[in-house]
């Protein structure tokens, strides 16, 4: 199978500290694949350098075989990657179609004439976005609430619709950010089968998570990082019997 994202030899300090130290990993693409750690083991610090919010002091990030070691946050959402955030970030004040709209219309190019005339071809990708926008909005269950603003959205919600979001970029690589944290064993299940239906249509996922049962339910593959360095990597079978990810994180009980 094809690798959609290849790390190599990646370290990014912080005054001194390695956050990340010589990590390297690779993914296939249409596989669900789980970042895993105690906290503090650098696994949010990965997610940054990966999607282009932190720069690292060495390595080399290939995404679609070609390099982003070093771009920005817009140039690689615009390659295909995508991601959530632990913190969810929305448009608060915006309705929640709209909050996909923005998404929809990243990076789009709109011409001057275009913009103040509304040209038909204007017009049309406007109902197009709106379409698309509203399908996404249904693949995460929150067509009911299209015209909520996302501020009066429940915490579950929240992360639905930021998920939907991403979605929206047309991203091929989802990186979600502990997609099921603070949600109800309903919601949990939920984003279980939203991330099985992303698989299921070529997509590939990368997420951080805490909820043990969470990555063993869905995961391909698991990778456990422990203070910046990759201590395992294998089927959710093989993490749970290896003594060294044991002794680190999972616990002895």
């Amino acid at each position: 199978m094809a690798e959609i994202l290849k790390v190599k030899d990646l370290g990014k300090s912080f005054d001194g500290l390695k956050a990340l130290d010589g990590f390297c990993f690779s993914l296939e693409k249409g596989t669900i694949v789980s970042l895993i750690g105690p906290n503090g083991a650098g696994k949010t610090t990965a997610f940054n350098v990966l999607s282009g919010f932190l720069k690292p002091d060495k390595g080399k990030i290939s995404f679609n075989d070609k390099e982003t070691t070093h771009l920005s946050p817009y140039r690689i959402a615009g390659m295909g990657m995508g991601r959530t955030f632990q913190n969810i970030r929305l448009f608060q004040q915006l309705p929640v179609l709209d909050n996909v709209l923005i998404a929809l219309n990243c990076g789009e190019d709109e011409s001057l004439k275009s913009a103040l005339f509304r040209t038909k071809n204007m017009l049309r990708k406007e109902k197009e976005n709106r379409e698309k926008a509203i399908e996404h909005l249904q693949f995460v269950s929150l067509f009911d609430k299209t015209n909520e603003l996302a501020m009066n959205l429940s915490h579950g919600q929240r992360r639905l619709l930021e998920i939907s979001r991403a979605i929206a970029t047309g991203a091929e690589l989802l990186l979600l950010d502990e997609p099921s944290a603070g949600l109800s064993p309903k919601m949990k299940e939920d984003v279980k089968t939203i991330i099985k239906k992303l698989k299921a249509e070529g997509k590939t996922v990368l997420f951080i998570e805490h909820d043990m049962q969470f990555v063993m339910d869905i995961a391909d593959k698991i990778v456990v990082l422990n203070h910046g360095r990759k201590i395992a990597e294998g089927t959710p079978k093989e993490i749970t019997s290896n003594e060294e990810v044991i002794e680190a994180y999972l616990g002895r009980s």
